[in-house]
This record gives structure tokens, sequence and C-alpha cells, in this order.
């Protein structure tokens, strides 16, 4: 996909991205602690039946399960050799799911580690932290590459750069923020935005932390102060977590549409859910935009 065709999709109206993976995989069955990435690996069915469900519900693009598949936090999980496999065989298992019927995006997400001199990585080590998994999912042949949960415009850049570097395809970033728009390494979501439009980014928006309803003043700044297309896929609202370390979300499937459509009208045009949703949460969504 070339990034003016992905800009061509915004003409008939949004584009629908899918829900939550990582919560419904523990509702699966998933153990809590686990890599997630090779967890779903060893279950194809699981994740093929989600990535189904969601296209089924309305979906026009869908994450592929390589989050954290990176170097460095599989390394972190004594998993560093199966940095090419886990990008190779996660895509095709969700390419495999859709059959054609939606965009395949190759995830990625932060390492968690701030750059020098607030920590201890470099850009240097964090670029090809970077390249190495998007070469991978770019051989893997992902549709474009969807960025998302970041922390700092630090490594939101390094992104950038690798994805130059290593591609042509369209590029997504979503930063994990609070309701009024701050960064958790610091700065303001909207100032980061604007920086990575320059650098080529094809959309820029907000993903986890917090549910749509907290977000209108957010996205609004975003669209009043950005030309590409605002990112929104947000949680189902506040968790809260039982004596068993399950997490149940506060926001109905009804609310949380009524919410993102809200979202939509004050700017967000690439949405979707986070943590918490279901494909019920995305066919209510598609439902009330008509």
């Amino acid at each position: 996909m070339t990034k003016q065709e992905f800009r061509n999709l915004l003409k008939n109206g949004p584009i629908i991205l899918d829900g939550a993976t990582g919560s419904n995989l523990r509702l699966q069955g998933m153990p809590p602690g686990v890599c997630s990435e090779l967890w779903v690996n060893e279950h194809p069915d699981i994740l093929m039946k989600l990535k189904k469900d969601y296209v089924d519900a309305g979906s026009m693009a869908v994450y592929a399960p390589t989050f954290l598949a990176n170097r460095f936090s599989l390394t972190s999980m004594g998993l560093e050799s199966e940095v090419k496999r886990l990008n190779l065989e996660n895509v095709k298992m969700a390419k495999d799911a859709v059959e054609g019927r939606a965009l395949v995006a190759g995830n990625l997400s932060t390492t968690s580690q701030p750059l020098e001199p607030f920590g201890t990585m470099t850009y240097e080590k964090l670029l090809d932290i970077y390249k190495e998994q998007i070469s991978y999912l770019c051989e893997a042949g992902v549709d474009y590459l969807a960025a998302e949960t970041l922390l700092s415009l630090d490594e939101a850049m390094v992104i950038c750069d690798a994805a130059a570097a290593e591609c042509k395809l369209p590029l997504t970033l979503s930063f994990t923020c609070e309701g009024d728009g701050s960064l958790y390494f610091g700065g303001s979501i909207v100032d980061a935005a604007v920086t990575l439009q320059e650098m080529g980014a094809d959309s820029v928006g907000l993903n986890c932390a917090v549910g749509p309803d907290q977000l209108e003043a957010v996205v609004r700044n975003l669209k009043n102060n950005l030309d590409i297309p605002v990112l929104a896929k947000p949680n189902a609202g506040i968790p809260q977590i039982d004596e068993k370390g399950v997490a149940h979300y506060s926001m109905d499937a009804d609310t949380f549409a009524e919410c993102m459509k809200n979202l939509y009208e004050k700017g967000a045009s690439v949405i979707g859910g986070c943590c918490g949703t279901t494909p019920q949460y995305i066919a209510k969504m598609c439902h009330i935009l008509g």
C-alpha cells in the first residue's frame, strides 16, 4: 500500500481499525506474564478467530500480533532467537485470518526505555531494533506499519527514521497519554504529533490509557493542528482488577460507540478500540457511524 492509497481510504468515511487483542487473549486463557507473541503463535486458532470476528464486525484494518516482537523486548523474555520467526509467522496468521477482506498492519510498540541522557538506550541501538523488526514486517507483506502505545516523542522519531530507512509503507503512530494530552515521558501529544507530521507520518493520535469519554479535547486539539488524519484507539473506560487479576472495563459497547461517534465528529478519522474492547464494540461503533 502506498501513502496516497492510505489517504484515499478516508474519502468514503473513517478507517475502522480493530479492537483489543491482549485483553481478549487473557479471556481466552492466555496466562499473565507470558510473551503474547509466542502464545498466539502456539494458539493460532484463537488469534485467527478474533481477527476474523473483527473483520466481520466492520474492521477495515487489523493489527498483526507483533506488538513486542522486537529484539529488545524478546531478549528480556529469553526469546532473542525468535525475532524473525515471530514477525513472519504472526503476520501470516493475521493475513490468513482476514483472507484479503481487510488490511493487515505490522504492529510495533515501545521498548519502555528512555533514550540518553534520561536512560541508557542510545539512538543508534533503538534505531537498529526497530529497523530489524520493520524489515521482517515488510518481508511478511504487511500493508502498513502501526506503532502504538508509545511513551515519548524520542522513540516515535526513531521509529519514523527506521521506517523511512526500510520501506515506503504508510506509518501510523499513537501515544498513550493522560486525558489532558500529557505524554508519560514528558511533553504534549499535540507538539509531538506536529513533529511527526513533519517527519512524514501518515496518521498520528492516541491509544490505550483512558476511555473515549476523556479524550474530546485532545482529539479536537490534534485535529486543529494537523493536516494528516487523527487516530483514536482508546480503552473501554477505566479497568477494575478483580481478585483473580482479571481486568473489567467500565464502558459497555453502546456507550463506547456513542463516545467514539463524538470523537469522529471532533476530528478523529482512523478509529478503533484498545484494552477491553471486543468485536461487539467495533460492530456497535460501525452501526452508529452508519
